[in-house]
């Protein structure tokens, strides 16, 4: 997310490389029919599990793949892409381009990554430069001196260093500091006693063990490695806030200077740090959690050099190690992709160098994309969807019985104020100071790594730039930003099954006008509610509204908890209300703009238009899984399961139960008292 850590909602957890509109492709497959009856299982009555009925069909004609833990109707969007992108790529690839141009650089990193033979050659040599300057420690001193380094990599051993707004001045981006340093997603991994947490510490500790064996240490001496990295890694782990903490922007909001910081954690040289990396004195400083910042200071006192030489030894091989040899790229995916998530099989090379290299010349590579790909008529048409989703929720706000007149003033002035980016940036990046060699893939992606971080460096202090943004024109994803206000569309997106140009309004508005007022209603949801219009983190509530929306949030809270998504393994329905909000709110708001904007009455393939309207909507969740990613999403991820994005939110709308007769009694039924009224 470029660096950008202060609460962007995404439509989706995952980011992906995305896929377009191929306006211009004259062998383009007809655009397949808005609702696939093939998708459907008619066999199941809709108010006993609507997603089973909408999406059964198409979970059976598309299973998993060996290289996937979860395939959803987004994913199989994002093939289309990756073969799109791939062509193009390999074209350049295979093409004699005019050094330094972004064909050149595009064509010298993608050749790397697939020069199979090259990397089995160099094997670990392109990592000795940075293990000779490890090896070099002598002092503490040398210890912070190369923890800088690995930052400017893009790396962030011990913590995490970045420049975004100040959340309670927005129109001014400030340093940032924050936890960071373990090499498993979350903190509860390492001190959680469930049998699941258990037994991947297990399987971390191999993993490391194996990962120094790949670089020459003995076996024994690999596991005593090992042992000292989980054992400072647990340290990290423990001073770290939950996600849920996290998710309270006040909480992570603890601005100070460098005098405060250096009086928090004296221990670390903190002026030498930031002059290192370009900064000086950042003046005013951000401490996303405090208490982890002095753990740092203690662990700095305590912990022996050569520990932390073995410490930098690891978080050099982890992060490097999808760009060495066959044999770092496999222990690797041994543990986060099988043991973390249960995928079967690593997605083909060129899959993996194509996002590397789409990620390393973003929005270069984008700005081929869009010229070819996105249609103007599909902006043109997102513009009137966003126009009419913004009526129907100032709509929605006006009529709200629950809040008070004062609030609803300011929800209107914020609502009217959120900015909309659609398709692609205004003003596009130059990518003429990366550096691309043909020396190693590894040392491109850390050159990569460096122009992105000194990119994000060199804002620190400045005002914030509001036609900058933080995703690619080529992702499958969607966001809302609540300290810049802004909602972004990323021209991916805007295809099937979100958006079907040819489509009709029911199923547009189902899909895509539904994630508009997903995205719309992150800036009323329960973290995003806490900004006002300028992105400002301030309480524009008056406490009675505060605590009417309190109650009616938990409502939600509780349904979530009591879906089982696995054996016995809940929902959390407080790490996914954020999400769940603007579920709920998208299809609300999105059902009035379609009833506001169109009178369809037709009926086709047999489904009315309200019917069809809530078709588009499930198909968008579409999704096989397995069961590892199940339990590890749910730990880790705001999102709840694709299943469960169906099921939960439709039980709130009566809408719903009018278009498909759904009755007391059935599990798709609620009582009217039970249900969550937001927005």
């Amino acid at each position: 997310m470029s660096n950008k850590s202060l609460l962007i909602s995404l439509l989706f957890a995952a980011m992906t490389i995305g896929s377009f509109i191929a306006c211009n492709n004259k062998e383009q497959k007809p655009e397949e029919p808005a609702i696939n009856l093939a998708n459907l299982d008619k066999t199941v009555d809709p108010g006993h599990d609507f997603d089973a009925f909408a999406n059964n069909g198409w979970k059976k004609l598309n299973p998993l793949p060996g290289d996937r833990a979860r395939f959803g109707s987004f994913d199989q969007l994002a093939e289309v892409a990756e073969k799109q992108l791939n062509e193009l790529v390999k074209e350049t690839a295979s093409t004699k381009n005019e050094k330094g141009t972004v064909a050149d650089k595009t064509a010298t990193l993608f050749n790397l990554g697939m020069d199979s033979a090259k990397l089995e050659q160099q094997g670990i040599a392109p990592l000795k430069p940075y293990l000779a300057d490890i090896d070099k420690i002598a002092s503490m001193e040398d210890v912070e001196i190369a923890i800088a380094k690995f930052h400017s990599y893009g790396f962030s051993p011990l913590f995490g260093f970045y420049g975004s707004t100040d959340a309670k001045n927005s129109s001014m981006v400030i340093a940032q500091l924050t936890q960071s340093g373990i090499g498993m997603a979350d903190r509860d991994y390492y001190v959680n006693d469930d049998a699941r947490s258990k037994d991947l510490r297990e399987k971390y500790i191999l993993y490391i063990g194996k990962m120094f064996k790949l670089m020459g240490t003995e076996e024994a001496l690999s596991m005593k490695d090992a042992e000292t990295i989980m054992k400072m890694e647990t340290r990290l782990a423990k001073a770290s806030m939950t996600r849920l903490e996290r998710r309270d922007p006040h909480k992570t909001y603890n601005k100070t200077t460098t005098k405060g910081l250096i009086e928090l954690s004296p221990a670390f040289n903190w002026n030498r740090y930031f002059v290192s990396q370009g900064v000086g004195d950042p003046g005013e400083i951000n401490l996303n959690q405090p208490e982890f910042l002095r753990e740092v200071s203690a662990m700095l006192k305590d912990v022996p050099i050569e520990d932390w030489k073995t410490y930098l030894t690891w978080n050099l091989v982890n992060n490097s190690a999808a760009y060495l040899s066959d044999s770092f790229v496999n222990t690797r995916f041994d543990f986060y992709g099988r043991a973390m998530s249960g995928t079967q099989q690593m997605r083909p090379r060129w899959k993996r160098v194509l996002e590397t290299t789409s990620e390393a010349l973003s929005e270069a590579i984008g700005q081929l994309y869009v010229a070819k790909y996105f249609p103007t008529e599909a902006k043109e048409r997102m513009v009137k969807l966003v126009d009419n989703l913004r009526i129907s929720l100032g709509d929605r706000i006006k009529n709200l019985e629950w809040m008070g007149a004062d609030t609803k003033v300011k929800a209107l002035e914020k609502l009217n104020a959120i900015n909309v980016k659609i398709g692609y940036p205004d003003k596009w990046r130059d990518y003429s100071k990366l550096e691309i060699s043909d020396d190693s893939y590894l040392a491109n992606v850390i050159r990569s790594n460096q122009f992105e971080t000194s990119f994000n460096y060199s804002k620190i202090n400045k005002p914030v730039d509001k036609t900058q943004w933080f995703m690619s024109p080529q992702t499958v994803n969607a966001y809302y930003s609540p300290d810049m206000n802004e909602i972004v569309f990323p021209a991916a997106i805007l295809q099937p099954p979100f958006f079907f140009l040819k489509g009709d309004d029911a199923v547009n508005y189902g899909a895509i006008g539904v994630v508009i007022g997903h995205e719309m209603s992150h800036g009323f949801d329960d973290e995003g509610r806490k900004f006002d219009k300028v992105g400002n983190l301030t309480d524009w509530w008056t406490p009675e509204d505060s605590k009417r929306f309190e109650e009616r949030t938990k409502v939600l809270v509780d349904q979530f908890n009591g879906f089982v998504v696995l054996d016995s393994i809940h929902a959390d329905g407080k790490l996914c209300l954020g999400e769940n909000i603007a579920d709920l709110g998208g299809l609300n708001i999105s059902y009035q703009a379609y009833k506001l904007a169109t009178k369809e009455t037709k009926n086709i393939d047999g489904f009315t238009p309200d019917q069809r309207f809530y078709l588009a909507y499930a198909h968008v969740w579409a999704q096989n899984i397995r069961d590892k990613e199940i339990l590890r999403r749910t730990k880790e991820d705001p999102h709840s399961l694709g299943k469960f994005r169906v099921l939960g939110p439709l039980k709130n709308v009566p809408e719903f139960y009018a278009a498909f007769n759904i009755k007391p009694g059935q599990p798709m039924y609620l009582e009217e008292g039970q249900r969550a009224k937001i927005w």
